[in-house]
C-alpha cells in the first residue's frame, strides 16, 4: 500500500518520515516486501528510448528495480540517499553486478550524468521534493525518453477495510490515503505528462504471518522507530487479529499482487519570476 504525501517543499514532517529509511530496522524489513513481477521489467525494457540502454533509478532503496534491470540493460545508475539501503542492496542478489553503479546522494541534487534511455522510480518518489527531482531527471534524459513510475499493490484482500482502519490508527502520516496516485498528482500539478499506463497480471505470493507484518515496518509511516514499543506490539496484535483467520493450512497468507507502471514526460517549468 502506498502511503502518499505531498512532496513540494518537503515540510518538516515529511522530512522526518523520509529519514526513517536511514533506520537499520526499516532496511532489514525491506526483504519482506513482495518482489516486482517479471512483467514489470518487460514493460520497462519496452519503454526505453534508442541508443545506449542506460537507466537511472531514483530512490533505489535496496535495488528492487535496479538489480533486476541491470541484468537486462547496458548500465544502471541507482541513486539512493540512505547508506544503509545501499549497503543492503550491494549484498543482495545482483547488487554487485559490474554494470550497476550505486550513488549515495539525494535525487534532487544528484551528480550522475546522462543521457539515459529511461528513468525509473518506485514508491520512494513520494518522499522526494518533486519539482527539483523531476527537473534534474529531465536534464539527464535522452531525447524522447520517459520517466516511469512503478507501484506495487495487493489485490482483493478480504481483510482490506479492517486493515485500513488499523493502518490509519497507527500511521505517522496524517495524510495517509490508500487511493492516492502519485502520477496523477504530478500530472495535476503540471509537473508530469502521462503518456501511458500498464498493470501487470496478478501474481501469487505466499508469506508467513510474521513476514507479512514485518513488511509494514519497511514503510516510513509505520516504521517501528516512530512508535513506542507498546504501540508496535499493539499494531502487531491488531494485524494478527484482522488477518489470522485467512491463513492457509500451512499457516501462510496467500496474497495476490500486481504492479502498475505509469510513464510520461517531465513538463518543463518556467523559472521563478518569469511569466
Amino acid at each position: 500500500m502506498s502511503q502518499g504525501t505531498g512532496g513540494a517543499g518537503l515540510p518538516g514532517r515529511v522530512r522526518e518520515l523520509a529519514a526513517s529509511f536511514q533506520d537499520p530496522d526499516v532496511v532489514a524489513a525491506y526483504v519482506h516486501r513482495p518482489p516486482y513481477p517479471a512483467e514489470v521489467f518487460d514493460i520497462l525494457e519496452s519503454l526505453m528510448a534508442g541508443g545506449p540502454r542506460r537507466v537511472l533509478d531514483l530512490g533505489a532503496g535496496e535495488g528492487a528495480l535496479a538489480r533486476p534491470l541491470a541484468a537486462r540493460v547496458d548500465h544502471v545508475d541507482a541513486v539512493e540517499i540512505s547508506p544503509a539501503m545501499v549497503a543492503a542492496g550491494r549484498s543482495r542478489p545482483g547488487g554487485d553486478r559490474p554494470n550497476l553503479s550505486w550513488h549515495v546522494e539525494a535525487a534532487e541534487t544528484m551528480s550522475v550524468r546522462g543521457p539515459y534511455a529511461l528513468v525509473t522510480a518506485g514508491a520512494s518518489l513520494h518522499w522526494m521534493d518533486w519539482e527539483p527531482t523531476l527537473a534534474r531527471a529531465a536534464g539527464l534524459l535522452a531525447p524522447g525518453a520517459f520517466v516511469a513510475i512503478v507501484d506495487q499493490h495487493h489485490l482483493q484482500l478480504e481483510w482490506r477495510d479492517a486493515l485500513r482502519e488499523v493502518i490509519v490508527r497507527h500511521s505517522r502520516n496524517p495524510g495517509y490515503d490508500p487511493a492516492f496516485s502519485l502520477p496523477d498528482e504530478l500530472s495535476r500539478l503540471g509537473l508530469f505528462e502521462i503518456r501511458g499506463r500498464r498493470e501487470t497480471a496478478p501474481t501469487v505470493f505466499r508469506q508467513p504471518m510474521d513476514d507479512y507484518i514485518e513488511h509494514f515496518h519497511s514503510t516510513a509511516s509505520l516504521a517501528r522507530a516512530l512508535m513506542p514499543p507498546q504501540e508496535a506490539a499493539e499494531f502487531r496484535a491488531e494485524v494478527e487479529d484482522v488477518v489470522g483467520e485467512h491463513r492457509d493450512a500451512n499457516g501462510e497468507l496467500v496474497l495476490r499482487t500486481a504492479a502498475s507502471i505509469v510513464w510520461g514526460l517531465v513538463v518543463p517549468q518556467q523559472p521563478a519570476g518569469q511569466p
